[in-house]
């Protein structure tokens, strides 16, 4: 029979020592950790489903409205309406903007966006905007994480496959699992420094598809703006894969306001700007960055256009007036004048905010079709458009407004 183990004294005072260790570990830890700053309240269950309206109102009014600075557009995910502000992201009722779910952090958003029936909230830290949560759009649980070096600023879009968040130096692509699949600019560890094949640019504007990603930087010593084609998902996230790169043809030293409107297939159209001897004008470029064919544009041209797509059309607004492209081909349609953002589309007519109201206008043809009276505490752009089921959603500089 074995002798009652004894524990002397010693024994006592370092399993005690031990003990208190890892309190004190786990203390420091939960202080450093995200989750000490983080307040999580999810849905039991996701708001009911979005039914497709069939018609557009003949009248409007306003239902509710909420302050969304770190959104660019009103998003739609889940069916609840989301909103963010400061570091909170909230998930609504779309038709009484009661809150739903809400997601809190002590830092503040550089951005949100939504995609894949999920919201990417992007906050800032001492590494830029580094760190990504993703969370259910109907519920707001907490789904994947990353974090990696990021510009100080960025802007996210989503294409539907993928997200990608664009600073002015670093852009990454994301998959739906927050995987990176493309680190392209300055890199957050420069083991390799020849993967990039280019260093010292700006990177203006991006646009991607589930086949194409392509980028507009300014480098060092080119006497123009450049637009690089690669591939959204090469082998090596670190190493961009190249389809073609060139500078673009046309556009004189200096001028500066390309910008993307849109990557569709094989195709990426370009705003390219004014120069000595052209006019303002549309690029359409295939998939690798060779100019296919050019539409001139009678139109005066903003400091800060806005583009919206569906599955039907491309709309840009340029500041004044919305041209509509072919969401296939992304060639020109037509022109509607006097508008205030790009618009969105409802029940097959394209509704834009005018100064008197929106516009609905035939999605074919751009004719307008009638005026719904809206009333607004502002005139001026860009005022974003998206639809809810029945209800119609603007984003009004750092406001989401909800009509019905």
């Amino acid at each position: 029979m074995l002798a009652p183990e004894r524990r002397s004294r010693a024994d006592l005072v370092v399993a005690a020592g031990i003990a208190v260790a890892v309190v004190v570990a786990l203390t420091v830890v939960w202080f450093r950790s995200d989750a000490r700053g983080t307040t999580s309240v999810t849905a039991a269950e996701p708001p009911p489903a979005l039914v497709t309206a069939l018609t557009v109102p003949e009248t409007l009014s306003p239902i509710w409205d909420s302050a969304s600075s770190a959104t660019t557009a009103p998003l739609v995910v889940g069916g609840a309406v989301v909103t963010a502000e400061g570091g909170d992201v909230v998930g609504r009722d779309r038709m009484s903007g009661t809150e739903l779910w809400r997601y809190e952090r002590d830092l503040d958003l550089c951005g949100v966006t939504a995609s894949w029936e999920k919201v990417v909230a992007v906050y800032r830290d001492d590494r830029g905007c580094s760190q990504v949560t993703e969370l259910d759009g109907g519920t707001g649980e907490r789904l994947a994480q990353r974090n990696s070096d990021a510009d100080p600023a960025v802007t996210l879009t989503a294409d539907g496959t993928y997200v990608a968040s664009l600073g002015d130096r670093r852009l990454e692509l994301w998959r739906s699992d927050l995987v990176r699949t493309v680190e392209y600019g300055r890199v957050d560890a420069p083991v390799n420094p020849k993967k990039q094949p280019r260093s010292g640019c700006t990177l203006i504007d991006a646009g991607s598809s589930s086949s194409k990603l392509s980028v507009l930087e300014r480098c060092p010593g080119e006497v123009a703006d450049r637009l690089t084609v690669m591939n959204p998902s090469p082998k090596d996230n670190q190493e961009p894969e190249e389809y073609g790169s060139s500078v673009l043809a046309g556009v004189d030293a200096g001028v500066e306001g390309a910008r993307i409107l849109g990557v569709s297939g094989e195709t990426t159209a370009v705003y390219l700007p004014a120069g000595r001897t052209t006019g303002p004008r549309i690029g359409l470029f295939d998939g690798t960055g060779n100019a296919v064919s050019e539409y001139a544009l009678a139109l005066k041209i903003g400091p800060d256009p806005v583009t919206s797509a569906s599955s039907s059309i491309v709309t840009w607004w340029t500041g004044s007036d919305v041209v509509a492209l072919g969401a296939s081909d992304l060639v020109p349609r037509w022109t509607f004048p006097g508008a205030l953002g790009p618009g969105a589309v409802m029940a097959g007519n394209l509704l834009v905010p005018v100064e008197s109201g929106i516009a609905v206008l035939d999605l074919s043809n751009g004719a307008l079709l009638r005026t719904i009276p809206v009333a607004r505490d502002t005139t001026t752009g860009p005022i974003i458009t998206t639809v809810a089921g029945d209800v119609v959603l603007e984003q009004r500089g750092d406001g989401v407004a909800a009509l019905r």
